[in-house]
């Protein structure tokens, strides 16, 4: 080890040198952590600006909803939900996932889909009604309502695993979607009994009931594509693509009718994962084997959602059940013959 020329090897530094290296430790841990702090500015800047961007596509929808511009302010509000759709994965990629970040985009999504559809249907179809624009503020309070529980149910660490592939009622998105339906089909169809104010306030408070209801609905976030499905899976991607550029709200029209074609089965699963404590915290791949295995092994019969046993679907067709051994009282008042007893 080479010593300093002004200091012999062991010997003791003075106060003056000790303070003197205090300091300059102080001040290399102090450029370390504004470097830091500098880095993670700059990582949490581009998922930011993307909600922001979100947003500012959303609220212009509006504008264009209000000067008659239908197709633009749908254009809009699809770069909005695709702008707030990887604005997470992207803070998740860049290691820049921050609660500030979590509460903005929360925000993006009661604007973009609560807001924003509202604004779009009433000054499209329902400008100038009353009773239109209550509708419209109940829409935007559920989407409000529904937001804040899923962020309560995300904090909840006590919740089995299953629940994690499942969304309490119809998340945001969905909702919005299928709010904007009768812009489709005026769009696509023109004038008709669906673009009367009394359709329309019904759809969309039906909508507002699904979003805050407990109807359960699958989540797609964890799903896997697997090697045999991903060709077939292509193709549907493709022929998306071609009705998003020719028939765009025939397009949605077809989604909106798969979702709610899905919500059976994702009550029907949820009941049946829910009534075996077991099959928690699988994967939702054993899970489906393992129904299937039980399919087989029983044919001809269907499993009741919440219960053991199973009935064949003839019997529960007609509501037939096996027999228990007991007799029902009689209605004449005479005494009933016990089983075991002889008959005369």
């Amino acid at each position: 080890m080479n010593a300093r020329p002004d200091r012999k090897p062991g010997a003791a530094r003075t106060p003056t040198a000790r303070v003197a290296s205090r300091t300059g430790r102080r001040t290399t841990a102090d450029q370390q952590s504004r470097i830091r702090r500098q880095a993670s500015a700059s990582r949490m800047f581009v998922p930011s600006a993307l909600t922001i961007l979100a947003i500012c596509a959303g609220m212009t929808a509006i504008r264009f909803a209000v000067n008659g511009n239908v197709n633009a302010a749908m254009a809009l509000l699809v770069a909005a939900a695709l702008l707030d759709g990887i604005d997470g994965r992207v803070a998740r990629m860049m290691g820049a996932t921050t609660k500030m970040g979590a509460e903005i985009d929360s925000l993006a999504d009661a604007i973009n889909f609560g807001v924003v559809p509202a604004g779009i249907v009433y000054f499209a179809l329902l400008d100038g009604s009353d009773i239109g624009w209550g509708i419209g503020l109940i829409y935007c309070c559920a989407i409000v309502l529904r937001l804040a529980r899923f962020n309560t149910l995300l904090d909840d660490d006590d919740a089995p695993g299953y629940t994690r592939d499942f969304f309490v009622g119809v998340p945001a998105p969905a909702a919005a979607i299928c709010a904007l339906l009768p812009i489709g089909l005026y769009q696509q169809f023109g004038d008709g009994w669906w673009t009367s104010n009394t359709a329309i306030g019904a759809w969309l408070l039906l909508v507002a009931l699904l979003a805050v209801s407990r109807v359960p609905t699958y989540s797609f976030k964890a799903s896997k594509v697997s090697p045999r499905a991903l060709p077939v899976l292509l193709i549907l991607v493709a022929i998306g693509a071609a009705l998003l550029l020719t028939y765009p709200y025939v397009l949605m029209m077809i989604l909106i009718g798969l979702y709610a074609a899905h919500i059976p089965f994702a009550w029907r699963n949820r009941r049946w994962v829910a009534s075996r404590p077991e099959h928690w915290d699988a994967p939702p791949r054993e899970r489906r084997a393992e129904r299937r295995a039980l399919a087989r092994s029983q044919p001809g019969r269907r499993i009741i959602p919440g219960r053991r046993q199973t009935m064949k679907k003839s019997d529960g067709r007609l509501g037939l059940h096996r027999p228990t051994g007991r007799r029902p009282p009689s209605t004449s008042g005479a005494p009933t013959d016990k089983p075991g007893d002889p008959t005369t």
